[in-house]
């Protein structure tokens, strides 16, 4: 574990705001495997929204999926029409941009949307591809050795778990 010390609740309260301000009346939210599933569902709740969030994987896409495999992570379901939605992708940390490539990739199997845009909680930088947030709940720097992931209670209670690489 490090000494880093980031309130998941806190910067969830600050990533509502964020999101309340892009969403339309039309928007879509759609968490990507697992930890930004996790926020589109509860922010699909909270911000009151229609129907359910989709929950996008990232597998089938990966330009490392030769030495990845198949994840235990979450299929891909989108409960709602992807052609010419406004759909707001949602991710806990966004770091290199190839887990969002490929989220693209997966999404654009189903339709084409009119537009898609990115919420994260966390952008620790470190990227490898000309992706960026439309909004961060916070921006903070860790060293390559570091992974950061979002975690989840019981009780829904977000926090993160934050582990050095061997």
């Amino acid at each position: 574990m490090s000494a880093l010390a980031l309130n998941a609740e806190a910067l969830y309260q600050e990533l509502l705001r964020g999101v309340r301000s892009l969403c339309l009346d039309n928007t879509r939210l759609v968490g990507i495997t697992s930890g930004g599933a996790w926020l589109a569902q509860r922010l699909q709740r909270d911000l009151g929204l229609a129907g359910e969030a989709g929950q996008v994987s990232s597998v089938m896409h990966r330009d490392d999926f030769a030495q990845r495999g198949l994840s235990a992570g979450g299929q891909t379901s989108i409960p709602f029409e992807v052609a010419g939605a406004d759909i707001l992708i949602l991710d806990d940390v966004l770091y290199t941009g190839r887990t969002i490539r490929a989220v693209m990739n997966e999404i654009f199997d189903y339709g084409r949307p009119a537009r898609l845009r990115l919420a994260v909680l966390v952008d620790r930088g470190g990227r490898q591809l000309p992706i960026q947030a439309d909004f961060a709940a916070a921006r903070v720097a860790l060293p390559e050795t570091q992974s950061l992931a979002l975690a989840r209670d019981e009780s829904g209670r977000f926090s993160f778990d934050v582990e050095n690489k061997a």
